[in-house]
């Protein structure tokens, strides 16, 4: 199966904020324009490949009763499982009106699939193909401003395994807007052939996590400031011990890299 994809190096982008006029933004009638970005992103999950077939971006306004469907969306299968170690794929960018935004959604296509143990199942997402997988987002777009919107998807709590042996999507998404947080970048050794799992949590309970790619690097991406424990997990079968790493600072707009990990 054909995926197609944009692979980008991570890099947080420094806003320039323009001073706000009078003018009223709460709908969408100004001719301002704010640019808005939507890139797709994986918090991982225990299978072979996870394909959802994207036709759709569409962005819900506050008050508004007509949806926005975003012209040049990079429509495509992608697999959710190749977007980890910082890797994302842009899936819009755009000019938009200026105004306050509830909720971005992703409406899929028929062909979503899931490979588990050498074996592709079709994965049910009947919600998805009518209205959209709904993020739910709750941001003022002000002209002159440029929004990086990251949707992390969380393969893993959004795939339910169901009794006659099928698999449905229940989506988990988690979007961040990467002007307004941090990343955590690193390396471990051994690079081993199983991707080493880091995961952190947030002051408000939500899981951030991300695997190592084939070189042992890894990113996490849209972390709120803070301080944060990461804690590393190997295959247990490689008999190395779950570690963590304490106090990790992150500040808006900065990628904080903790160097090589020796997880020996």
């Amino acid at each position: 199966m054909k995926t197609f994809l944009k692979f980008m190096c991570i890099a947080i982008i420094t806003v320039g904020f323009i001073s706000c006029s009078d003018d009223d933004t709460s709908s969408t009638n100004s001719d301002e324009t704010a640019r808005v970005s939507i890139e797709l992103t994986d918090a991982p999950g225990d299978f072979d490949a996870v394909f959802i077939d994207v036709k759709d971006v569409v962005i819900k306004y506050n008050g508004e009763e007509d949806d926005i469907f975003i012209d040049d969306v990079d429509a495509g299968i992608y697999n959710l499982l190749e977007l980890t170690g910082g890797v994302s794929v842009v899936l819009a960018d755009e000019e938009l009106p200026v105004g306050s935004i509830s909720q971005i959604r992703l409406v899929l296509g028929d062909d979503n699939t899931i490979v588990v143990d050498g074996e592709t199942f079709p994965l049910q997402t009947p919600s998805a193909q009518q209205s959209g997988l709904k993020i739910q987002v709750n941001e003022t777009l002000e002209g002159g401003i440029f929004y990086d919107f990251l949707l992390d998807f969380n393969v893993e709590e959004s795939i339910v395994e169901q009794g006659n042996g099928g698999f449905l999507l229940k989506p988990v998404i988690r979007a961040t807007t990467l002007a307004e947080t941090g990343a955590i970048s690193g390396s471990v050794i051994p690079v081993t052939d199983t991707p080493v799992l880091i995961t952190t949590t947030t002051s408000d309970g939500e899981e951030i996590s991300a695997y190592t790619d084939a070189q042992g690097t890894f990113v996490l991406q849209g972390v709120p400031e803070g301080s944060y424990d990461l804690t590393f997990q190997v295959d247990p079968e490689l008999g190395i011990p779950p570690f963590t790493l304490e106090d990790v600072a992150v500040e808006i707009g900065e990628i904080t890299t903790v160097g090589e990990i020796n997880l020996e």
